[in-house]
């Protein structure tokens, strides 16, 4: 019963993948839309212009240099230290890059913001997979996933310059894991990690999407500083702070 358990669950992620993966290629190349640059609070503060959505990234950056601290002595699995090492480098990056971008919003700064997000997406994702589904699956998936990451944001740079850009292979690396991980958390059990923080973990992120949706709207009701995107930056960071912790000794 358990063999055919997980032989059920193997099928569904591989079906849910394809699916996707079909999807995206059916769909035909997606643009970078330009207005997505147009952040509702714009404000300028010390000098720094669209202070909020800049200073929010600190959020990042603490929980990056808090998951770094807690590498050494609290990790539940030492041999997963050298992809938790690069989540958290991941996040240290993407408080630089993302700020970068927040600074000068345009697609060239964007790519700055993206790629340090693709190391943390499939850093995690191997994480997942190695602790959730198969051990040596997530192991060798770490590297091809990383340079996957990276040649997204690669292609759509370079689509870009040779025309209107194709963002599909990106969405991919974002999205995909996205997709497979709410069945990897009804169907598999862990070897180290913890169930609650994996779920808190993704119901932060989904609330950053929706926060980044109502932009203009959260701007309207609660004032200067908390514009969607800004309180976007802020719930994604709680998420990755606790997508740490999925992986640390239950007393962390």
């Amino acid at each position: 019963m358990k063999i055919e358990k997980y032989t059920l669950c193997n099928m569904l992620l591989l079906a849910l993948a394809a699916y996707c993966i079909i999807a995206m290629v059916i769909e035909g190349p997606i643009a970078q839309d330009l207005t997505y640059h147009n952040f509702t609070d714009q404000a300028a503060l010390w000098g720094i212009p669209n202070f909020a959505n800049v200073i929010s990234n600190l959020g990042f950056l603490a929980a990056g240099l808090w998951g770094l601290g807690q590498s050494r002595k609290n990790l539940a699995c030492n041999d997963y230290k050298t992809a938790y090492l690069i989540y958290c480098l991941g996040v240290v990056l993407t408080a630089f890059g993302s700020s970068w971008y927040h600074l000068f919003p345009s697609n060239g700064t964007l790519v700055w913001d993206r790629l340090p997000m693709t190391v943390s997406f499939m850093s995690l994702f191997s994480l997942i997979i190695r602790d959730f589904v198969h051990e040596k699956l997530g192991r060798k998936i770490l590297i091809p996933g990383l340079l996957l990451g990276a040649a997204s944001i690669a292609y759509w740079h370079l689509s870009e310059q040779m025309g209107a850009g194709d963002l599909r292979p990106y969405f991919l690396v974002q999205f995909l894991p996205l997709m497979l991980f709410p069945v990897i958390l009804i169907c598999y059990k862990p070897q180290y990690g913890h169930r609650l923080y994996f779920v808190l973990a993704l119901l932060f992120y989904l609330l950053a999407k929706a926060a980044e949706s109502f932009d203009s709207d959260l701007y309207q009701a609660l004032g200067p500083g908390f514009s969607g995107h800004t309180i976007k930056h802020i719930l994604a960071a709680i998420g990755s702070y606790y997508a740490l912790k999925i992986f640390l000794k239950a007393r962390i």
